[in-house]
């Protein structure tokens, strides 16, 4: 049986519908439960819009939703996003949906890659047929800058630089971006991509398979850290600018964004990963960390975050030297003592939950 809180008869979030007043802006958040959703659904609610977070809680993370329940204008569905009829649940009064869900990073589907092709692939593929003729303003899908896979050393990524997805997660996402932005003239939404950086930083469901957030806390802990093509480029955004960029293209007229692709991130945190290790030994000095070349995994990329800047005036506010600090303190201050017996909570290793499972 689907789970619904007895949250839903909540007061109206106060930011309007463009160019309405009668309608209140409410998003519904496909996988709100997560990393990133953590961050980005209370700066919604924060912000004054009503947030509605449908997750399947595939990695028994079921606890963060309780943190909640009790503020107003949030309420969770428990559910699958390609079936249709939670889906049309979901999208009850919404106005706006955020596309977040889907098995995250190239280890997980590569363990799982059957249930990676139902998630990633069906399911979503079946959530966005059901989201057209439903009113809605419009419909943010967040992809990954993963997609661009491996470029040349003196080049940089920008939105039209050609792709060279390498994982199934990656190849999955390009298959997505290509599909709505296939759609103009065929729905009456406004739709927007957003090629996410890496991530780091604290939320509640904190993850400790993320570079910036498992470098810090190895170093902490003095272990020693093994690092893998340590000259390798990646870019990474904090989640809570993640938050406030997915605000504002909310918030920013229908012409500026529909149908159109954004990297998500900032220029100045373009980091490989030697980079990372210096900046936490700069404040850890003195830790191990052992260093090994060509692993399995061989993106290398740098990416052009220009365009967001341009069209918004939107400019990251945390660095990663921001996110290894607060992260330190975290840890100091024993708010992450569970880590190693929590370790799937705190990491996309294994499914807790498959779609067979829901009921």
């Amino acid at each position: 049986m689907n789970i619904i809180s007895q949250n839903c008869q909540t007061s109206p979030a106060s930011i309007p519908v463009p160019g309405e007043n009668s309608r209140i802006r409410k998003v519904l958040i496909v996988g709100g439960a997560g990393y990133i959703g953590g961050a980005v659904v209370p700066h919604l609610l924060q912000s004054g819009f009503g947030v509605r977070d449908l997750d399947l809680l595939v990695y028994g993370h079921e606890n963060v939703v309780l943190t909640k329940l009790q503020q107003p204008n949030y309420d969770f569905l428990f559910g699958d996003m390609g079936d249709r009829e939670t889906l049309e649940r979901a999208l009850a009064d919404v106005t706006d949906v955020v596309l977040l869900a889907g098995l995250v990073g190239d280890p997980i589907t590569g363990k799982y890659p059957q249930a990676a092709r139902e998630i990633n692939d069906l399911s979503l593929m079946r959530c966005i047929e059901t989201l057209n003729g439903k009113g809605l303003d419009r419909v943010i899908f967040v992809s990954t800058c993963s997609n661009y896979g491996l470029i040349a050393e003196n080049q940089t990524a920008d939105e039209e630089f050609a792709l060279n997805p390498l994982s199934l997660y990656a190849k999955a996402k390009v298959q997505c971006e290509r599909h709505l932005l296939s759609l103009r003239g065929k729905v009456d939404y406004s739709p927007v991509v957003l090629r996410f950086a890496t991530a780091f930083g604290l939320a509640p469901r904190m993850r400790f398979d993320l570079t910036v957030n498992e470098f810090t806390r190895d170093l902490f802990l003095d272990k020693e850290l093994l690092v893998y093509d340590a000259h390798t480029w990646r870019p990474y955004c904090h989640v809570r600018d993640f938050a406030r960029l997915i605000e504002t293209v909310l918030l920013a007229p229908s012409e500026t964004i529909a149908f159109e692709l954004f990297n998500a991130g900032s220029d100045a945190n373009n980091h490989t990963k030697q980079n990372i290790v210096d900046l936490v030994q700069s404040m850890l000095p003195n830790r191990r960390v052992a260093y090994r070349e060509n692993s399995s995994d061989p993106r290398n990329y740098r990416v052009n975050f220009a365009k967001l800047n341009r069209i918004f005036g939107f400019e990251c506010q945390y660095s990663v030297e921001d996110g290894i600090r607060e992260i330190i303190w975290a840890l100091k201050n024993h708010l992450l003592d569970d880590v190693d017996t929590r370790r799937n909570f705190h990491g996309n290793y294994d499914l807790v939950r498959t779609k067979a499972e829901q009921a």
